[in-house]
């Protein structure tokens, strides 16, 4: 699509239901009913950046900040796999404690489990992402958030737009896997950079989008922000999954936390993806992006035998496969 059928679409609710059968058929048309797994490590809540809609940010003082050790993290890796997952996930704030040669080790000792390995971890140099690569991770995920360049330093004080677009460039040049994707509802955003946020998806070629709605934080300066609006996220998502067909979709968290069987929702209308928490408990209330969150209580075992009996109900299964992007 071009970016005015992509704006109509957006504009116009009353095609909301051709919408996400289209979206739905197309998933099933190029990358099947199996869903992917992935499992969510966040082993670190500290961060340097400013970000104004995190919880994580650093001005923010009320959060309990921690660090997870290679043997927790290690620990928390055999749980998921001991549960079938096929994919890892380690995501953590901008925490400069996890030099390279330390992410490198950590990196080697999981790919001995035989499972693809994410990593989001934020903005690094070239010669970072390399020494990553080279010690086995397959995919990174870098959120865009937005490719308004005036909103996107409104959102990120003290950050480059330029180098945010210069690392998902270096990622694709050393041959990851690219995740990357935006917040829907943030203040000022129009549906015309929504549009330019699809299109700039398909310009990369990314292999992983999240898009999820925009859920303000009480300690950051967005408090008294309007949340973000469920449908359009779900209506970007879709039109995302028309334009680059075989990609991989995560039905996000965020649409669990503002609407009961959002998730669900979303993977009937092109998502392919879950990701379960599966970090320590006693530190995933500490790991705060936004309020409310999905699933920080849950049982990792007892989720996924649920998550299994539900996927079963809208005819879908657990692939046991490591999800790597079709046709790739």
């Amino acid at each position: 699509m071009n970016k005015q059928e992509i704006i109509e679409i957006l504009s116009d609710n009353t095609k909301n239901d051709w919408l996400f059968n289209k979206a739905d058929k197309v998933r099933r048309a190029n990358v099947g009913d199996e869903i992917h797994l992935r499992a969510l490590i966040e082993f670190s809540n500290i961060c340097k950046r400013q970000c104004q809609y995190c919880g994580l940010r650093s001005p923010n003082k009320e959060v309990e900040r921690y660090r997870l050790s290679k043997a927790e993290i290690l620990s928390s890796v055999q749980s998921a796999v001991n549960l079938g997952y096929k994919t890892i996930v380690l995501q953590s704030g901008e925490d400069d404690n996890y030099y390279s040669d330390k992410m490198c080790d950590i990196i080697k000792e999981i790919k001995n489990y035989d499972v693809a390995l994410t990593l989001s971890t934020g903005e690094k140099s070239f010669d970072e992402y390399k020494a990553y690569k080279e010690a086995g991770a397959d995919r990174f995920l870098l959120r865009i958030e937005t490719t308004d360049k005036k909103l996107y330093e409104q959102m990120h004080p003290h950050a480059s737009f330029e180098n945010r677009i210069r690392c998902l460039q270096d990622l694709k040049t050393l041959g990851y896997e690219v995740g990357t994707g935006c917040l829907v509802g943030l203040p000022n955003q129009t549906i015309e950079s929504l549009a330019d946020d699809i299109l700039f998806f398909k310009e990369i070629d990314a292999d992983m989008i999240g898009i999820g709605p925009f859920i303000p934080h009480p300690q950051t300066p967005l408090k008294d922000t309007a949340q973000g609006d469920f449908w359009l996220a779900l209506k970007v998502m879709a039109l995302t999954r028309i334009n680059l067909p075989n990609i991989n979709i995560p039905a996000t968290t965020a649409m669990e936390t503002i609407l009961p069987n959002g998730r669900i929702i979303a993977l009937q209308s092109g998502a392919n993806v879950v990701m379960p928490n599966v970090s320590i408990i006693d530190c995933r209330p500490k790991y705060e992006i936004y309020p409310n969150k999905a699933g920080i209580n849950d049982d990792i075992k007892l989720y996924r035998e649920q998550l299994e009996e539900k996927l079963h109900s809208i005819g879908r299964t657990i692939s046991k496969e490591k999800g790597f992007r079709k046709g790739k």
